[in-house]
């Protein structure tokens, strides 16, 4: 028997004195509360109202009853009031740096049609997974080999020219005779990983750049503004290049991507992120793939 909703009815019923009254205050039909009051009953061994009158008096052992089946009514209320906070809790997400507020927010707002209320802290690659193991996030979009990964976002080279060719190759990069500046490949902190940082250096002394052609910078936009002001070049995504307004073309000698997983304490909230969220993440990632990536 459901002993909540059997006391729920015997509480309404005792306090309206009425079993059509008392039904509709528990929000039942009334034959609904009378099976389940009759039910209590059974379960208890004795009457709870005395059927012989019109109104629905409470017999002696009902008035010794009724004290506990308020208390455990008032129970099941306050935990129902939890569950509902609880549900409310937001899931801190750390995410990359590269997310723009827009994309966040946008997906925030469709992780809410499935009451699912996201908060974000964004912080670099090498941080992220060390945020959920101190248990200051709930959930982190975490940096692995694009083979491992659920998104991947294609990496290239950006400038502020327009490229003749439709890649870049980095052997062109080699300083000629002329003396002129050596031009140089700026990496990102969201790319200061092993499985793109050491890529990009093996194809560097693979070509014969100098070891200062490709640098690791403080941050995007001190890279950005290297690459701005020179003929330097901006390793980042085509939706990067957009959003910076430089030229993007594929990387000749390599193919590159960042590998994008979910790392989390409970498997529930990454299954938020990797199902239910899968385009949105993507979408704030950069990400191209398709629904059999997942």
């Amino acid at each position: 028997m459901d002993l909540v909703g059997s006391c729920r009815a015997f509480v309404s019923v005792s306090e309206t004195g009425s079993f059509t009254a008392g039904a509709a205050v528990a929000g039942i039909p009334q034959p609904v509360a009378s099976r389940r009051i009759a039910a209590l009953e059974r379960r208890l061994g004795e009457r709870l109202f005395d059927r012989s009158t019109r109104r629905a008096r409470l017999t002696p052992f009902g008035r010794e009853m009724l004290p506990s089946a308020k208390r455990l009514v008032h129970l099941a209320d306050a935990m129902e009031h939890d569950a509902k906070r609880a549900k409310l809790r937001p899931l801190l997400v750390a995410v990359p740096e590269t997310c723009s507020t827009r994309d966040l927010a946008e997906l925030g707002a469709q992780a809410r049609e499935f009451e699912v209320f996201l908060e974000f802290r964004p912080a670099p690659p090498g941080e992220r997974a060390e945020l959920v193991r101190t248990h200051e996030v709930r959930a982190a979009i975490t940096a692995v080999p694009a083979e491992d990964a659920v998104w991947t976002v294609p990496l290239g080279l950006a400038g502020i020219g327009k490229p003749r060719a439709h890649t870049i190759h980095l052997e062109t990069l080699r300083a000629g005779r002329s003396g002129s500046p050596r031009r140089r490949v700026w990496i990102q902190p969201e790319d200061d990983v092993p499985h793109v940082r050491d890529r990009v250096l093996r194809v560097r002394d693979a070509v014969g750049l100098q070891p200062a052609q490709v640098a690791v910078a403080d941050s995007l936009t001190s890279a950005a503004a290297s690459v701005i002001g020179s003929a330097d070049l901006l390793l980042c995504s085509a939706a990067q290049a957009h959003e910076l307004g430089l030229q993007w073309r594929p990387i000749g000698e390599i193919r590159l991507a960042r590998g994008f997983d979910v790392m989390a304490g409970l498997g529930e909230d990454a299954g938020h992120l990797r199902t239910r969220l899968w385009a949105e993440v993507g979408r704030c990632l950069g990400a191209t793939g398709n629904e059999g990536d997942r």
